[in-house]
């Protein structure tokens, strides 16, 4: 394979944990809700696969803890945010820190174990004699095939369905999709869940295809880069997955450059997904700044119904 073949497949392999953060950022955001807590949910969901891999065996069970444990997680998030109406970043925020730290300490037991397997990858016979395409998605797992998957579902639903309809008026506005008899509440803590299990499934996928081991703080900021990539896609999912694999790309070049033999310190080369990620959202909010932004209207804001009028 050449240069572009193998940076490619590095690009989607690294791409995917950041697809599915991203698109579980995408349904909290598109619901109204501020979700800072990427960085904790990721981490959670990685230790509780590693935790469960290794002492089971079952990828299946690892796969479906992991949900759960995130989507408890993100129970307590739309309790705090949706019920209690407690301000959305420091509840996000005390999410990272808590997950971080009890990342930390339930992983000590399991570091640096290698997990029984990873993520099996479907057998495509028929792609696999196609040049180029054949060396990229006949080396595709489960969970990725998943991710390209979920990325049509979800767009389909969010701009093709009454349910994406009725989501996108929680998160513009919430008063008047109350008046026309939408259940605000029960469409948040749903979305809420569903995105924060997303979170956990990337994490999941970051031990099971990228990294097979627990390493405390393995995520290394990329919960706070789906953050990112959720504006820089404009909280549209098709978006995202170009987003995702351009930043995935960007993360596997400063490893490829090391082979070729650069002489460019690698803590330089290791900069370059968040220095570039960070001039991106410059410019973009520069370039756009006089248009619509795409921001859901009542992101952010706690709704009081009493208060709708």
């Amino acid at each position: 394979m050449d240069f572009t073949t193998q940076l490619l497949i590095a690009a989607i392999s690294a791409g995917t944990p950041l697809l599915l953060a991203t698109l579980g950022g995408i349904l909290n955001e598109r619901a109204g809700i501020i979700q800072l807590g990427a960085e904790g949910l990721m981490l959670m969901g990685a230790v509780t696969t590693c935790m469960v891999y290794i002492r089971s065996g079952n990828l299946l069970l690892a796969l479906l803890a992991a949900i759960a444990v995130t989507a408890v997680l993100g129970l307590v998030h739309a309790f705090l945010c949706v019920t209690l109406r407690a301000n959305q970043t420091m509840s996000g925020l005390a999410m990272t820190l808590f997950g971080s730290g009890l990342s930390a300490y339930l992983g000590k037991s399991i570091s640096g174990i290698p997990l029984p397997g990873t993520s099996p990858k479907l057998d495509l016979g028929w792609v696999k004699g196609i040049p180029v395409a054949g060396d990229i998605f006949g080396r595709m797992d489960g969970l990725t095939w998943f991710s390209l998957l979920l990325v049509l579902v979800l767009h389909l639903l969010i701009h093709r369905t009454s349910w994406g309809l009725h989501l996108r008026a929680v998160g513009d506005s919430p008063a008047t999709a109350d008046v026309m008899g939408i259940r605000v509440q029960l469409i948040r803590y749903s979305y809420i869940t569903a995105g924060t299990a997303l979170m956990g499934l990337a994490g999941a996928d970051m031990v099971l295809a990228y990294a097979p081991t627990w390493n405390e703080g393995l995520t290394a900021g990329r919960g706070w880069i789906a953050v990112g990539l959720v504006i820089f896609a404009r909280w549209n999912p098709l978006r995202a997955l170009f987003c995702a694999y351009f930043f995935g790309a960007l993360d596997s070049l400063g490893f490829r450059i090391q082979l070729l033999g650069s002489m460019i310190p690698p803590y330089f080369l290791k900069m370059i997904p968040y220095v570039v990620t960070i001039l991106v959202l410059m410019y973009l909010g520069y370039r756009n700044r006089n248009k619509p932004s795409g921001t859901p209207e009542s992101l952010g804001t706690p709704y009081i119904r009493e208060q709708r009028f």
